[in-house]
């Protein structure tokens, strides 16, 4: 008989392995799985029937919100087409049962724009005011990395293992390893966010040269994404700005500002990496918002008196 917790940890080596998984999906497998085969009763694969797997799923959507629910539930249908494809099991119990659930729509957050302005300002304004040399490197650093967010709207995870070779400044592109190691290549299209790249990147070139990464501390290592969110929580403080902004605020703002200012979805698509258009139509619901704001504020028929 095949025990459920063994099939689970090969089934995790093999995603390793063969798959190549990056670490955060490994991770979450890891959890997801783990977390079946020890509060699933009976122990044998085999045994497993589709009323095993619907009474679980019950209980993860007492327990957690949608879209964690639908992200557990995705690991385990990846474990149970393995076994079935590796004629571990007979029959998939996944085959004679229907998930379906509605998912709340969360609006993506974004940055004002003004208060975008307000906080890229704070940050040179350190850089001219800074008392040591150390302070103004960082600064100097840290206006690179927030340009390079908001002129590209690429994930925190993307800009920390950007590579030295995958900027080039030259023509100002920069190229992008995106989920499952997509590629995509995306430009920069402003000129003050070049030369901000281009006097960080030579002000850094040893701490760059040392890690490999483009963007590193003082100390020759790579950038965290936990520094990263200190800056931004930093600046964000000496601005008095009361939002709390995270990385992938800039990431939403990027992309809500461009359909507003009605640029084809598509291409919005192909600059953040999404590999369906339907996570792209996220921001849409965010534009109609601003749609009903300005019809709200603006249009004449709230100054007619009749």
């Amino acid at each position: 008989m095949d025990n459920l917790e063994t099939l689970v940890e090969n089934y995790l080596e093999y995603c390793s392995t063969q798959k190549c998984l990056d670490q955060k999906t490994l991770k979450a497998y890891r959890i997801d799985l783990r977390q079946f085969s020890e509060q699933t009763f009976p122990h044998e694969v085999i045994e497993i029937t589709s009323k095993t797997l619907e009474d679980y799923i019950a209980k993860l959507h007492q327990q957690y919100e949608p879209k964690t629910v639908k992200r557990k539930i995705a690991s385990l249908k990846a474990l149970f087409h393995h076994l079935e494809y590796k004629e571990i099991i007979n029959r998939n119990p996944f085959n004679k049962i229907q998930v379906r659930f509605r998912e709340p729509v969360i609006l993506p957050k974004t940055i004002p724009l003004h208060t975008v302005e307000e906080f890229l300002t704070t940050i040179y304004a350190q850089r001219n005011n800074a008392k040591t040399d150390y302070q103004k490197r960082n600064a100097l650093r840290d206006a690179a990395v927030a340009e390079l967010l908001f002129a590209t709207g690429m994930r925190i995870s993307e800009l920390c293992t950007l590579k030295s070779e995958d900027v080039n400044l030259y023509d100002g592109t920069i190229l992008i390893y995106g989920k499952g190691d997509k590629e995509r290549r995306i430009q920069i299209g402003n000129d003050a966010v070049i030369s901000i790249l281009e006097e960080y990147k030579t002000d850094f070139k040893t701490e760059i040269k040392s890690c490999n990464h483009f963007f590193a501390n003082q100390s020759g290592k790579a950038l965290s994404d936990q520094s990263v969110r200190r800056m931004i929580n930093k600046y964000a403080s000496l601005a008095g700005i009361d939002l709390h902004i995270t990385p992938h605020m800039f990431r939403h703002t990027f992309a809500t500002s461009l359909l507003e200012a009605d640029v084809d979805i598509r291409y919005i698509q192909e600059m953040l990496g999404h590999s369906s258009i339907n996570v792209t139509e996220i921001y849409t619901h965010v534009a109609i918002a601003k749609q009903r704001d300005i019809l709200t504020t603006k249009h004449p028929r709230k100054d007619f008196h009749i």
